[in-house]
């Protein structure tokens, strides 16, 4: 079972940026962040799939960037243009296509965007 280790949430004003990451221990054939915002369901931010693929949310489009560093074994997250809707726990998750990314979660990391 894949670990996985996020690290980089905060606080930040609306129209800032956050970069976070995710430690794994392997690669996995889809890896991607997920966020929930207190009283919502868990939402797919952006995929990255081992071919190289990548897949954003139209929440996302535009402002955030998902990059991997397959030497470091690392997952980014580069969030700019930061909203106050944008709030919420952010997951790293691991896992096959065929299940959209969501075998493995991390334990999550904190987004707080104030206006």
């Amino acid at each position: 079972q894949v670990q996985l280790v996020e690290s980089g949430g905060g606080s930040v004003q609306a129209g800032g940026s956050l970069r976070l990451s995710c430690a794994y221990t392997y690669r996995t054939g889809c890896m991607g962040w997920f966020r929930q915002a207190p009283g919502k369901e868990r939402e797919r931010v952006a995929l990255k799939y081992t071919w190289g693929g990548t897949s954003y949310a139209d929440s996302g489009k535009g402002r955030f960037t998902i990059s991997q560093d397959n030497a470091g074994n690392t997952l980014y997250l580069q969030m700019n243009s930061l909203k106050p809707d944008d709030t919420g726990m952010y997951y790293c998750a691991a896992g096959a296509m065929s299940t959209g990314c969501t075998d493995n979660w991390g334990q999550g990391t904190q987004v707080t965007v104030s206006s």
